[in-house]
């Protein structure tokens, strides 16, 4: 008889035994757009004033998003802004879905990179300059037509441009007066002047997963809220 009350009870206990928790949908699977590529990266901060967050990096594999990697991020040291929305000036990050078109660094290309990769000289500077035809680009010598008080001496900056990603901000087709010269890269001192800022290992590691023929993107953006990265 106690063996069949025991048994009897075992039973109960299984019937209503609460279910598992369904396991944590990722932070890609609930954006509207990762970019249609195979990896992602995406750089979070808690909200629009944060200087700080994370970033981390995405692979999709078998049908879903599997985290790859992650590192504390700094950003701009006025926090983030509206991309569409964003001014040049306002050490603002831009949020939004952006591209990652090559990578480039005063330090020679990190083991593993696939990515284009160009190597800053003493001749390499990144115009700024709204009134100059290579506005947003990077150039070797200073144009004429772009003002050295309105562009970075690429070469001055040292560690924070041992490496760095180019992001896609107001690149393909620019926007004068929206902002130029936003890139992935190391930390240095502090907060940005608008681009996301990691760890110096951290930069190398992205560099060596990242894969141009899978279509990497960056997606930008904060928790919640106007600029939240799910609207992405």
């Amino acid at each position: 008889m106690r063996t069949l009350l025991a048994l009897g009870a075992a039973l109960l206990s299984l019937a209503v035994a609460p279910a598992p928790a369904p396991a944590p949908v990722s932070l890609p699977a609930r954006m509207a757009d990762t970019g249609g590529g195979s990896q992602l990266i995406t750089a979070v901060a808690a909200g629009p004033d944060a200087t700080t967050g994370r970033v981390t990096w995405w692979d999709r594999r078998g049908g879903r998003w599997v985290e790859a990697g992650s590192a504390p991020a700094r950003f701009g040291a006025n926090g983030l802004a509206e991309g569409a929305d964003r001014r040049q000036g306002t050490n603002t990050t831009p949020t939004g879905l952006y591209r990652l078109p090559y990578a480039f660094g005063a330090s020679p290309r990190p083991a593993g990179t696939r990515f284009p990769y160009a190597r800053i000289t003493e001749r390499s500077w990144w115009c700024q300059d709204n009134a100059s035809r290579a506005y947003n680009r990077w150039t070797e010598g200073l144009p004429p037509h772009c003002r050295a008080t309105e562009a970075e001496h690429l070469s001055a900056y040292g560690t924070p441009y041992a490496h760095a990603l180019v992001i896609g901000f107001n690149y393909d087709r620019p926007v004068r007066g929206r902002g130029a010269g936003i890139f992935l890269h190391v930390d240095g001192a502090g907060a940005t002047a608008g681009c996301i800022s990691v760890p110096a290992d951290a930069m190398r590691a992205v560099l060596a997963w990242a894969n141009p023929e899978r279509r990497p993107h960056i997606a930008v953006g904060t928790r919640g809220g106007p600029t939240a990265i799910t609207r992405y």
